[in-house]
């Protein structure tokens, strides 16, 4: 067998048997065996380059200084989503899973979960190389390995913070374990038009899944109203607004959260936020039964004359 060919009972799901995420479905199922427990764990989604990993850090690290026991999971193959919270590019499970040539039962939870900021717990799934396997898989293994250890036990929030393709695998994993997705959204029409797009996939995993909509950060824009015109039409809400500040994009650079940046009165109102937002998403958002448009009906909705 193949380095990365899913095992017979993944497999099975694939085909005519499989329950219908959507038309067309080829998704790996979920072992029902591998659900996460009493965390509340959530997904962040949006297109490729629009701060999902900087959404999530920091919004883990406001969790975190909520009192709550946090455990992200960076769900991309780049594991770039914890370098801020950890202050280094951590191993992958993969990378940890191949110098034991894949017998997990040889690995011990310090191999690769990592303490970041505030005693977040760091996790990057990681992938398979370029073009030889299933990102969904892996993020299922990483969940099962994470069960073995029983490193979900004591865990309050669980953020998936999830990679940008959504026809993939990888991306479509997460939501067979989350309770709320959340979509990051800039205030144009890239961003919206992507939002649009996950919004449905979001859907379709909702037929046979606990997932739903929470609703849209706005990131990285200074106004919101075309983001608040779609989801006035979709039946969406907007959760969080955070500008464009340089102090975000400086925090990257200095790898580290927005919370450990110099206080001035623009980063303490974004900490602010990210706060509020956090004990939000902790009271529970309700489900968004949200509607999609088509790809053409959104190409004409967005935009001015």
């Amino acid at each position: 067998m193949a380095l990365f060919d899913p095992p017979a009972r993944i497999r099975d799901t694939i085909g005519p048997n499989a329950r219908p995420d959507g038309e067309g479905s080829v998704q790996v199922g979920l072992d029902p065996n591998d659900r996460i427990g009493t965390a509340k764990v959530f997904a962040v989604y949006g297109k490729g380059g629009i701060g999902k990993s900087t959404t999530s850090s920091n919004l883990s690290a406001a969790f975190s200084l909520l009192g709550k026991r946090v455990l992200q999971i960076g769900c991309d193959p780049k594991h770039d989503s914890t370098f801020t919270l950890t202050k280094k590019l951590m191993p992958t499970v993969i990378d940890v899973l191949e110098t034991v040539e894949f017998h997990s039962e040889e690995l011990r939870p310090e191999d690769y979960m990592f303490e970041g900021f505030n005693g977040v717990m760091c996790v990057e799934a990681g992938g398979p190389p370029a073009g030889t396997g299933c990102g969904g898989y892996v993020v299922g293994q990483t969940v099962k390995l994470l069960k073995q250890h029983h490193l979900l036990e004591d865990t309050d929030v669980v953020i998936f913070d999830v990679l940008g393709d959504v026809v993939c695998g990888g991306f479509a994993a997460p939501l067979q374990h989350a309770e709320r997705a959340v979509v990051v959204a800039a205030n144009d029409f890239d961003s919206i038009f992507a939002m649009n797009r996950i919004v449905a996939a979001i859907k379709a995993k909702a037929k046979n899944y606990d997932v739903r909509m929470a609703g849209v950060i706005a990131n990285r824009s200074a106004a919101t109203d075309e983001i608040d015109r779609y989801n006035e039409a979709t039946g969406l809400k907007r959760l969080a607004h955070f500008p464009d500040l340089d102090a975000i994009r400086r925090s990257r650079l200095k790898k580290c959260t927005l919370f450990e940046m110099e206080s001035t009165p623009e980063v303490d109102a974004a900490c602010l936020e990210y706060k509020r937002l956090a004990a939000l998403m902790w009271a529970g958002c309700e489900p968004l039964a949200a509607e999609p448009m088509k790809d053409r009906e959104i190409f004409e909705f967005l935009g001015f004359e």
